[in-house]
């Protein structure tokens, strides 16, 4: 059996290099059908889920602009109700999602409101994480936390950030609940100002035609 040449040790590491690399693909890709995105769009729980437009459209909030439009243009094709019409109610759902998320991310003062959530995300889990640290340490233990993993301390953003969302989302609809029903309550008064006058102006134009009012 002849023996290896000078390169094919490197060779070996170019090929499992380019290996993982596709498996990677594969990984991220395999989200990428209308089933999975429409389930994902639609599970228990969604009008929160999908309040923030990045995670919508499964985007790093440091995506360029191009990059969000790419991906709305991908997204968009797999959900579309046409695409689906054996499931075209979820479909219908999905799809509004992505539109929203990505006429949101358009407007560039909703999209830096959307970024700033983010980052009060991230502040407020690095500021728990410093103050956990600072108590081991005051208790003479190891400052060492489970966020000191970076896929612990992401979920942990993710968490935190979905609960702001939510928070945000609660407050306006109670806000819209309040002055709808202000709304309502000046309607009220107006129309009942408005059935006085006329009983008003009924009575003098009785009053008329009797002769009792000039």
């Amino acid at each position: 059996m002849a023996a290896a040449g000078p390169g094919a040790g490197a060779a070996e590491d170019a090929f499992l290099t380019f290996y993982n690399e596709v498996k990677q693909i594969e990984k991220r890709d395999s989200v990428l059908t209308s089933k999975n995105q429409i389930d994902r769009l639609t599970r228990p729980g969604s009008s929160y889920f999908n309040l923030n437009p990045f995670e919508v459209l499964q985007m790093d909030p440091e995506a360029t602009d191009e990059e969000i439009k790419k991906r709305f243009r991908q997204l968009s094709i797999l959900v579309h109700p046409d695409k689906n019409q054996d499931d075209a109610d979820r479909a219908q759902k999905a799809f509004e999602a992505v539109d929203k998320a990505y006429k949101l991310l358009l407007d560039q003062e909703q999209k830096k409101r959307a970024l700033d959530v983010i980052q009060a995300g991230k502040e407020y889990v690095e500021h728990t994480v410093k103050e956990k640290k600072k108590q081991l340490k005051k208790d003479g233990k190891p400052p060492t936390v489970e966020e000191d993993d970076p896929e612990v301390f992401k979920q942990a953003v993710y968490k935190q950030t979905m609960k702001l969302f939510a928070e945000l989302e609660i407050k306006r609809k109670e806000r819209e609940a309040k002055e709808m029903h202000e709304r309502k309550r000046r309607g009220k008064r107006k129309l009942k100002h408005k059935r006085k006058l006329n009983e008003n102006e009924n009575g003098r134009r009785t009053l008329r035609k009797v002769g009792m009012v000039v």
